[in-house]
């Protein structure tokens, strides 16, 4: 028991030291924390516990993806690669290819024909143009009749696997967006099936939040429809300059926005207006290159979420795999485009069905309130420790205080959220903690009463104990990681919380209390316990 190696009590000494350096940050103001991070180094942490919605305020929204737009994804991209097939078998049909709400349908009449494309148009058709999840049912019902009637009907597994793939990229997509707005540990995640929610700790403007949440940003470069042209080949669209005007668009796209790799607004150069400038990838810019040079004179159309922003005309090959989208933006617009276009276009429409705003007031109370239940909490264990074990209640009290400082020291070395069941979750590693102080002192206290010397007492109750306390320990962390894992939110930050006191309660009930025990011993060499 006497034994105890300096390098341990070094290694526990600077450890305390350090963990109450890293939360400093933390217990100043804002003003003040700056400062000091300005005058340290930048491989110093000096940074502070972030505080989730719940305590600093912020916004809460959650979006739903549209099923009508998954289902009209479907059979676009169906009708488009049907189109392709007909068009390299040379393939004739009779009346078109008609999209109804649920699929579409064309006629063959040949039956030699429809006997060379419907291998290929029900491989189509099982795969979903490349969008079901890979499960054996197929995305769409394939019916044939005599007369050469072929009908496609979208399935519900085909829905449903588009729904949930458009919900694992929407939720990558919105990351990258809400982070560059910088904003402070947003929390996106899935809720049910088809549902994203979003936090936002400590934005209070939601207007702006809804703006990049609420667009789709799909950004497609198209001719434009040549009078005399087939009508049944092209889009009416909006244009944004002519409100109310409509510009005939051919429905194939000619470059895809996601081949972009960047996206920055600016100011053109001549007329000083706010303007967005774009690069492509080595695909797109070459296919950029080719389009412009194959149309040059043509009317190019730069369409937005199924909206035209502008339709210049091709002067000349643009063959360095960049340009530049104008449309009177503003500042501000031009700006939140450019953040769209680098995040990626999301794969559905999004529809808000919830919106709220936690103001700082009603956070700053639920500080207040966990403060007070932590205060309240704290106070009693140390002072019900304190009359029952005498100085030991003292060494359990001190290694009782470095525990809370190991577990938020935790929370900002990991950068984990704060938040009020994260509270919660340290009240009660609080009650833990000095639960194993108790196991100690109980088995120090049931060797003394046998006769044993002090030292022995000491001894055997902190070994005897060790194992009931790593037991007990475990089964609670064990607990905890099920939490985090298959818990969400508010649940995952308790989760986190209570994980980081079982962990730091080993090192501050046991091996911080033992040696503060230790070197009282060696020093004082007491003729009984205080026990």
């Amino acid at each position: 028991m006497l034994r105890y190696a300096t390098w341990k009590i070094v290694s526990i000494i600077g450890m305390t030291v350090l963990a109450f350096l890293v939360i400093v940050p933390s217990l100043l103001s804002p003003a003040n924390r700056d400062a000091l991070i300005s005058f340290l180094p930048k491989w110093v942490p000096a940074r502070a516990i972030v505080l989730g919605l719940d305590l600093q305020g912020g916004s809460h929204v959650l979006l739903e993806v549209d099923s009508p737009s998954v289902v009209k994804t479907l059979i676009d991209n169906l009708r488009d690669s049907v189109r392709r097939v007909l068009r390299e078998d040379k393939v004739s049909i009779t009346g078109g290819i008609g999209v109804q709400p649920r699929g579409l349908q064309l006629r063959i009449p040949d039956a030699n024909d429809r006997a060379k494309v419907m291998p290929q148009l029900r491989q189509l058709a099982s795969a979903g143009s490349g969008l079901a999840d890979g499960s054996r049912a197929p995305a769409f019902d394939v019916i044939e009749n005599d007369s050469g009637l072929i009908q496609f009907t979208v399935t519900e597994a085909g829905v449903n696997a588009k729904v949930r793939r458009a919900v694992d990229q929407s939720i990558e997509v919105l990351r990258r967006r809400v982070d560059a707005l910088g904003t402070t540990e947003p929390n996106i995640q899935r809720q049910g099936a088809d549902r994203i929610l979003v936090e936002v700790p400590g934005l209070q403007d939601t207007s702006k939040l809804k703006e990049i949440l609420g667009t789709t940003a799909k950004l497609e470069f198209r001719l434009v429809s040549e009078a005399g042209a087939d009508p049944s080949e092209a889009d009416l669209l909006e244009e944004v300059d002519r409100p109310g005007g409509k510009l005939p668009v051919e429905k194939r796209v000619m470059v895809q926005g996601e081949d972009l790799t960047d996206a920055q607004p600016g100011f053109d150069t001549r007329t000083q207006e706010p303007i967005v400038n774009f690069r492509f990838n080595i695909r797109g810019g070459q296919r950029f290159g080719e389009v412009t040079s194959e149309n040059v004179g043509h009317l190019f159309a730069i369409v937005l979420d199924g909206k035209v922003i502008s339709a210049p005309r091709i002067l000349g090959p643009i063959t360095g795999g960049s340009g530049q989208i104008s449309g009177h933006f503003t500042v501000e617009s031009a700006n939140n485009l450019a953040i769209l276009l680098r995040a990626g276009a999301l794969p559905a429409k999004l529809t808000i069905v919830e919106e709220r705003t936690v103001g700082p007031g009603l956070g700053q109370d639920s500080i207040d309130a966990g403060k007070r239940a932590a205060y309240v909490g704290a106070g009693l264990v140390g002072f019900y420790m304190l009359i029952t074990y005498g100085v030991f209640g003292v060494f359990a009290n001190i290694a009782l205080l470095v525990h809370i400082a190991f577990i938020f020291a935790g929370l900002v070395l990991l950068g984990a959220t704060l938040t009020l069941p994260g509270i919660a979750g340290i009240v009660l590693t609080i009650g833990m903690a000095v639960d194993s102080n108790v196991l100690i002192y109980e088995r120090i206290r049931e060797e003394s009463h046998q006769g044993r010397s002090i030292l022995s007492s000491l001894d055997a109750g902190f070994n005897r104990a060790f194992a009931t306390i790593v037991d007990s320990n475990v089964t609670m962390f064990v607990a905890a990681a099920i939490l985090y894992f298959l818990g969400s939110g508010p649940v995952r930050g308790f989760a986190v919380s209570l994980a980081l006191g079982i962990l730091t309660t080993i090192i501050t009930a046991v091996t911080m209390t033992r040696m503060m025990i230790t070197l009282w011993y060696r020093y004082r060499r007491p003729s009984k316990l205080p026990i």
